[in-house]
């Protein structure tokens, strides 16, 4: 009876592993196999700036702390009084680093000729108004400031912008897909996937030509223009 059963038992796992052999490659032999193509493109949107950032400093020294602290801030305080003159807000003035250390000068024999402290104290300003920063420049300049570094400029409100160069850059895979579909005789089915980008930071455009400030100014200064770009990727279906 035992002999019987184990006799059964094998001749029921052989016809099941014949049935799955004969069924599993045809269903995967009838997997439908889909063709793609893919594409991509850029856009970009040109503004003239319309805000600047800069780093204005005050150093100062002397040979003890409080003398060179009182010399800081002394041209400090001109330096500010100068950018309210300039129409500058308080909110847009703002303390990056304040900095003392001791310093030494050398002779030519390697001899300590002089040891002295110095006061750094530099602001971060952000200019409203780019047709007066040229005059905002040389005014700070002329009451104290003697350093001036990293003047960027940016466009305040760049929703818009960003907006339209991520639709340039859509438009642009499209036509570059349908190009592509044209150039290899077939068509376009669904649109299977896609994905925009946009650089919300702009690069500045150096051989410009708009936004130029230096006519009326004492201190030569161009916006010049800068660009905000995007770009896309697309895959479609082909039929």
């Amino acid at each position: 009876m035992k002999r019987n059963f184990l006799v059964v038992l094998a001749s029921i796992l052989i016809v099941g592993s014949l049935v799955a052999c004969s069924t599993t490659p045809a269903a995967a032999g009838n997997a439908p196999v889909v063709r793609t193509l893919s594409s991509s493109g850029t856009g970009e949107v040109y503004l003239v700036p319309d805000v600047a950032y800069i780093y204005v400093g005050v150093k100062a020294d002397a040979d003890n702390v409080s003398d060179a602290l009182n010399k800081n801030n002394t041209q400090a305080n001109a330096v500010a009084t100068a950018l309210k003159d300039q129409g500058v807000e308080a909110k847009d003035i703002q303390t990056t680093s304040f900095n003392v250390y001791p310093m030494q000068d050398y002779a030519p024999d390697g001899t300590v000729s002089r040891s002295y402290f110095v006061v750094e104290n530099t602001v971060y300003i952000t200019v409203r108004d780019l047709t007066k920063l040229g005059t905002l420049l040389d005014a700070v300049v002329k009451s104290g400031a003697n350093t001036i570094n990293s003047i960027s400029f940016d466009v305040q409100d760049k929703a818009d912008a960003m907006a339209q160069a991520r639709d340039l850059a859509i438009a642009n895979a499209i036509a570059e897909a349908e190009s592509i579909a044209k150039a290899s005789g077939v068509k376009l089915g669904d649109l299977q996937y896609v994905s925009a980008y946009t650089n919300n930071v702009p690069v500045p455009m150096y051989d410009a030509k708009g936004g130029s400030m230096s006519a009326a100014v004492n201190v030569p200064i161009s916006a010049g223009q800068l660009v905000i770009s995007a770009s896309a990727s697309m895959t479609y279906e082909i039929k």
